[in-house]
């Protein structure tokens, strides 16, 4: 009987390992749809209309075509800018997951649509939350077309791709992955629990794969705004904002620079968007 239990306990074990391993290791095919963003264009009644281009987080979708955000959208064609929403996973015709998303296929989009008479295409300026604001940040640090960022409830350093994997990149430049800070297996059980803050913390104790990942944001050709929650639960978006600042301070980042802590969590800077309209107004108000 022992033999037996022992024999059960090994296989059990094995199965184990092998499925870790697998888990670890195994490379998820490429989406057929690798390269296709959803965008959707809302212009206002001016001429020259700076192009405000938005991006959700790690929920997919388009999220700035939803009617929650109709009342922001408005707002801002009235103040004179044109608003471009980008759906650039789980989105009409996307790719299901946030999986080595292609930053050229989005950069392409927008300066594409960016060509509209209507619009000044030396405005660009890109706004994303959550894991839109770590996106932003890697497009506005890799393609100087784009004038200006606002990145909310961001990270300094790229993650993971959000699949059952998580052994790849969430972005590709030029064909190649994007470095990220990988998720050791110390991650699962926070994931499981739904625990994302504590998850993400212990991604960025690997201080050399941070130091891989990091964002070269002082690449970036414009005026940056980072806006977080001091309370954030999902993860240290106001740690990781600093050190945003931190390194434009270190490289002696010419442009305007700031980071607005706000008392909330997560979707503070949502609604405290008067910080966003203000620095429009700042720096890229439509004469």
């Amino acid at each position: 009987m022992r033999k037996k239990i022992k024999i059960l306990v090994i296989v059990f074990v094995s199965l184990l390992v092998f499925g870790l391993i697998f888990l670890f290791t195994h490379v998820p095919k490429l989406s057929d749809k690798h390269g296709i963003v959803e965008a959707k264009l809302y212009l206002g009644n001016s001429e020259n209309q700076p192009l405000f281009v938005s991006f959700g987080g790690g929920g997919g979708g388009n999220d700035w075509t939803r009617t929650y955000l109709k009342q922001k959208r408005d707002s801002l064609n009235n103040r004179g800018f044109a608003v471009l929403a980008i759906g650039y996973f789980n989105a009409n015709g996307t790719p299901k997951n946030l999986d080595r998303i292609s930053l050229d296929a989005i950069k392409d989009t927008i300066l594409s649509i960016a060509n509209h008479p209507k619009i000044d295409n030396s405005k660009i300026i890109l706004f994303g939350g959550s894991r839109g604001g770590e996106l932003v940040l890697n497009l506005a640090s890799r393609y100087q077309e784009f004038n200006g960022v606002i990145a909310a409830s961001t990270s300094h350093v790229s993650f993971p791709a959000i699949t059952i994997y998580a052994n790849t990149s969430s972005w590709t430049y030029k064909g190649q992955e994007v470095p990220y800070v990988p998720a050791p297996l110390k991650t699962i059980s926070p994931a499981i629990k739904g625990d994302l803050y504590t998850a993400h913390s212990m991604m960025l104790e690997d201080k050399e794969a941070v130091k891989n990942a990091e964002i070269k944001v002082e690449n970036i050709k414009g005026p940056v705004l980072i806006i977080s929650g001091k309370k954030d639960d999902q993860w240290p978006a106001s740690q990781m904002s600093e050190q945003i600042m931190k390194r434009l301070r270190e490289h002696n980042f010419k442009h305007y620079h700031h980071h607005v802590q706000l008392n909330g969590g997560h979707v503070a800077p949502l609604k405290n968007f008067n910080v966003v309209y203000e620095f429009l107004d700042n720096h890229f108000k439509n004469n």
